[in-house]
């Protein structure tokens, strides 16, 4: 007997959604007359601590290195607000500069091993891209999905040799960066992807006969792209 299938990690979109929402109760309030936004609106940084909380729980490879920039910048944000540190984060943006480095770094260490095939990673992709690039092709045969993550750079990921048995779901945040999906002419693409000030395209060629692959793009874009083409 077949056991469970594989989790879906919940999706950035998911907790900005549920802020979107919130944000428009606080003011429906506010216009009756109960509460004043302003003293809720300044806890806005604990947004990111949940997204950054998200991509560590469910989070594969370097989509770890994402999670904490959002927890240690989300956190950062909120003790500066409350009034707890007086140091404001702006202050610090060289770090970016560390953080890419040892990003840069740390790929450059492992990068033979990712080459070595294995069977057990092959049918994933996950990739960071911060202040840098990251192209990467994948040609599993059983592919199914992963995490790609671009702020203030871009991700370039090729599947055009891989192949889908049913569905697969790649989750996808963008923050003044964008990311490019190459994927084959016979892949049916279901686009669930929240843009804000950002935008998402589907650029692939319709298919006419039945779809049994199918691919799930899904994510959040904020001042920045997703593009998927053939």
């Amino acid at each position: 007997m077949d056991g469970p299938g594989p989790v879906r990690p919940i999706a950035p979109q998911l907790v900005m959604g549920l802020l979107i929402i919130a944000v428009g109760i606080l003011f429906t309030l506010e216009n009756l007359g109960f509460v004043e936004a302003r003293d809720y609106l300044r806890y806005w940084p604990a947004g990111l601590i949940a997204i950054g909380l998200l991509k560590l729980w469910h989070g594969r490879g370097a989509a770890v290195c994402g999670g904490f920039v959002f927890v240690f910048a989300g956190s950062w944000l909120l003790l500066e607000t409350l009034g707890v540190l007086s140091i404001s984060l702006w202050n610090l943006w060289p770090v970016l500069l560390v953080f890419a480095g040892a990003t840069m770094v740390w790929r450059g260490m492992t990068g033979r091993r990712d080459e070595r095939p294995a069977a057990d990673t092959q049918s994933t992709v996950s990739a960071i891209a911060v202040l840098s690039g990251v192209n990467r092709g994948n040609t599993s045969t059983t592919f199914r999905g992963g995490d790609l993550t671009a702020i203030l750079g871009g991700c370039q990921i090729d599947l055009r040799q891989a192949s889908i048995e049913g569905e697969a779901v790649i989750d996808v945040f963008a923050m003044w960066g964008g990311i490019e999906i190459r994927v084959p002419e016979n892949w049916g693409v279901s686009g669930r992807v929240t843009p804000i000030l950002g935008g998402y395209e589907d650029k692939t060629r319709p298919v006419r006969d039945a779809v049994n692959q199918q691919l799930v793009v899904r994510g959040l874009v904020i001042m920045g792209g997703v593009e998927i083409k053939n």
